[in-house]
């Protein structure tokens, strides 16, 4: 199965949940980080995306291939749900790739490799919109 396959079914699984939509809550962000990182054997950081109305809810450990994967949550005031996934490969890529799209069933998948990392950006959103979003989660995790 495809990353962006992965992406939009991890998506599917969890955002309908209510008490279990995510394994850390967003108030225990400084742990989610440092579990997360020490799973993936890679620092994670954490995209921010109040500035574009979507608070963080949490997140949690997905089993991926390669090896684990991160799950973010976020949500907006009208109850929408967003998912950041992301791997880390052992061996980089040359350089970044631009952002690629699929569409599974009603879920949009942005998503994109960045050096050592995958990322893919899902929800059930219009495509400008969720390629406005991803482009936020780009930069934000572009700055050092």
């Amino acid at each position: 199965r495809s990353f962006a396959a992965s992406a939009a079914l991890a998506h599917a699984v969890f955002v309908p949940e209510v008490r279990h939509a995510v394994e850390v809550p967003a108030d225990q962000e400084a742990h989610l980080v440092n579990w997360l990182s020490k799973r993936l054997a890679a620092p994670v950081r954490v995209p921010h995306l109040a500035s574009s109305g979507w608070d963080l809810l949490g997140g949690r450990l997905l089993p991926g291939e390669p090896g684990p994967l991160a799950q973010f949550m976020y949500q907006d005031k009208g109850g929408r749900r967003l998912t950041l996934l992301v791997s880390h490969k052992a061996a980089p890529d040359v350089a970044t790739s631009a952002f690629r799209y699929e569409q599974r069933d009603h879920i949009g998948v942005f998503y994109w490799v960045d050096g050592a990392y995958n990322y893919a950006l899902s929800a059930d959103l219009p495509r400008a919109e969720l390629l406005t979003l991803a482009d936020a989660v780009y930069q934000e995790l572009s700055r050092n």
